[in-house]
């Protein structure tokens, strides 16, 4: 499920929201009762080390097996 960020207008205080996308621009209320809050926009960091394959050695249009 989806996590939302809002600061509240009111006390400043940021938070999270866990809704289905579906219910993602409903208002949210701060924990500390005030209603006066406002959607973030949230970036996301993907990291990793996805490696390419090598190409494969003897070319050609098949892999160099079976074009002459």
């Amino acid at each position: 499920m989806p996590r939302y960020d809002y600061r509240c207008r009111a006390c400043g205080s940021t938070f999270e929201v866990s809704r289905p996308m579906s219910a993602s621009s409903d208002p949210a209320a701060c924990p500390e009762g005030h209603d006066d809050t406002v959607k973030l926009l949230s970036t996301v960091a993907m990291t990793g080390s996805a490696a390419t394959p090598p190409p494969a050695s003897g070319g050609g249009c098949c892999g160099g097996g079976c074009c002459g």
